[in-house]
């Protein structure tokens, strides 16, 4: 595995403080992978193997730590000197009332605590209301498409271009790259992809109705980056299956995906009234491969998923995207972080005259100044009228992390 500098650098001033550090992303983006890089770190500035408590409660080995009082007891223990100890709790989410016993360790003991969870409102509910304001947290993705590049150590161009299409249909999972075949490929991201919906989703919400979830699941992974409307897609489930879903429901099971974080969810923005447009959304998979597996037999809807590429590559460059709404156009993204914004428009190829005209004219409405790109898989520049034109791939490549 590479080191992932880009997180490292965000969580590394913070190794010594008492604030608790939360490292939250979806199953197996390599969270604990950071967290043993993390354990390394310390070991090189000179920590003591024995003041550095590691858990991860999805091992067998610490079955035993059900709750609170279980991880209270277990730590305080292994707490045996006024040294400084450094905690580091893996998947947190699987010990009830785990907040209690995070809380205690931070306020009686020498530490400096590291948590993981695979669901975004981990930092909701006890542990907000008993430590408000006492952590920072620390949002985890998928290999972007430059890292996929670095652990393959490739910088041909015919080599970038073959792992971008491998890219495009299996993903940015860290560990599927250790897999030598596509039946284990499969194989790893259908595991993964089952273990988000029974213990993220169906066994946390106690989801009753299991056939229309998994119908509502699949259809959102496999139409990636499409817009929203919950009475189209409730007229999709009448005409396709004679059966009513109700868009409380429907919102409902969306809410509990982008929970698990299998999905996000981008607003919709009005440009000329600047203002968020309410039930306006698009939903974009956090991964591609994990779309992939559901989608055997349908057509790749590649300009799709060049756009939900952007897209993840957008936020976990620390940007925040909302697409935006003109009264005859809709731009793919904006993108702000700090004082920065860009518009960004995204296709497959500028096929034709009217394509070209499409995706540049999408752009009429603005009339500010900030750098407006059109991505596209071209080889040619088509720049024009300060709109700036890019290979996707060159893009990608060229990022650069806060």
């Amino acid at each position: 595995m590479i080191i992932r500098e880009k997180y490292l650098s965000k969580i590394r001033p913070f190794y010594d403080q008492d604030l608790i550090k939360v490292i939250i992303g979806i199953r197996r983006c390599g969270k604990s992978i950071i967290l043993l890089q993390i354990i390394d770190e310390l070991k090189k500035k000179g920590v003591k193997e024995s003041q550095i408590i590691y858990i991860n409660f999805e091992y067998e080995d610490y079955a035993f730590i059900k709750d609170d009082m279980d991880l209270h007891q277990y730590i305080t223990s292994k707490i045996v000197n006024e040294d400084k100890y450094y905690l580091l709790f893996d998947e947190i989410q699987n010990v009830n009332h785990w907040e209690k016993a995070v809380n205690s360790f931070k306020a009686s003991k020498n530490v400096s605590i590291f948590i993981t969870g695979s669901n975004s409102d981990l930092l909701s509910g006890e542990l907000a209301t008993h430590i408000a304001g006492r952590y920072v947290s620390f949002k985890i993705y998928p290999f972007t498409f430059k890292e996929v590049c670095e652990l393959k150590n490739i910088a041909d161009r015919k080599e970038i271009e073959d792992a971008f299409e491998d890219y495009i249909t299996w993903g940015g999972m860290p560990q599927r790259f250790m897999m030598t075949d596509e039946i284990q490929t499969r194989t790893y991201l259908s595991d993964i992809y089952d273990s988000i919906l029974i213990k993220d989703i169906i066994n946390r919400f106690n989801i009753k109705d299991l056939d229309l979830f998994n119908r509502i699941v699949e259809y959102i992974v496999t139409t990636p980056a499409q817009n929203f409307s919950a009475e189209n897609l409730s007229n999709y489930f009448i005409n396709k299956d004679d059966r009513e879903v109700s868009k409380v429901t429907l919102y409902n099971y969306l809410e509990y995906m982008t929970k698990a974080m299998i999905i996000s969810k981008a607003d919709r923005y009005d440009v000329r009234g600047k203002r968020i447009l309410n039930g306006k959304y698009k939903y974009y998979l956090t991964d591609l491969g994990l779309g992939q597996i559901m989608n055997v037999g349908k057509r790749p809807q590649m300009g799709a998923y060049l756009e939900n590429i952007v897209y993840n590559e957008l936020i976990s460059c620390g940007y925040d995207v909302k697409v935006g709404n003109l009264s005859n156009a809709e731009i793919d993204f904006i993108a702000t972080r700090f004082k920065e914004k860009m518009y960004i428009q995204v296709a497959y190829i500028l096929a034709d005259e009217t394509v070209e005209q499409r995706e540049f004219g999408a752009f009429k409405g603005i009339e500010d100044n900030y750098p407006k790109y059109v991505l596209t898989m071209d080889k040619f520049d088509f720049s024009q009228n300060g709109i700036i034109h890019k290979n996707l791939i060159d893009w990608l490549l060229e990022r650069k992390d806060i």
